[in-house]
């Protein structure tokens, strides 16, 4: 069995996805994988965060015969283990991640009379509910 790393196509239309998988050569695009070796998600703004390989992997179906796509072998170029672009791919995911951080809102400060309320409630002792003190026996069914 000869064994490529390809990518599997995933998404939807105009929002293209792909898997890097080590597939046999047999097996259609989009078919069964002996295993998953990453991602690469073309419509990330920021060049190199779009591959995410997982090199060690990579590496190990490399040494035992495994031929990469000739799309596959760029990224595993610049993204692989050994990779040319490995710093300049953390640097994007960290940019990344800042964005998808939101800021925490502005803490609103209520008004002075909504305050006064609060502290007038909280100063106020709390009102007892009424207490169930005997439960009252379900009635029982007479069968005749």
């Amino acid at each position: 069995m000869s064994v490529r790393i390809r990518m599997k196509k995933l998404g939807r239309r105009h929002r293209p996805f792909y898997r890097i998988c080590a597939m046999d050569t047999r097996t259609p695009r989009d078919g069964r994988v002996l295993e998953e070796l990453g991602t690469y998600d073309p419509m990330v703004p920021e060049t190199d965060a779009r591959a995410v390989l997982d090199g060690e992997r990579i590496n190990y179906w490399l040494s035992v015969g495994a031929q990469p796509s000739d799309k596959v072998k760029v990224l595993i170029k610049k993204y692989g283990a050994e990779g040319t672009h490995l710093e300049q791919q953390k640097a994007a995911l960290d940019r990344l991640a800042q964005v998808r951080r939101r800021p925490e809102p502005p803490q609103v400060e209520p008004q002075a009379d909504a305050a006064e309320a609060e502290e007038a409630a909280a100063e106020a002792p709390p009102e007892e509910a009424p207490q169930e003190t005997a439960e009252q026996p379900a009635p029982e069914e007479n069968s005749e």
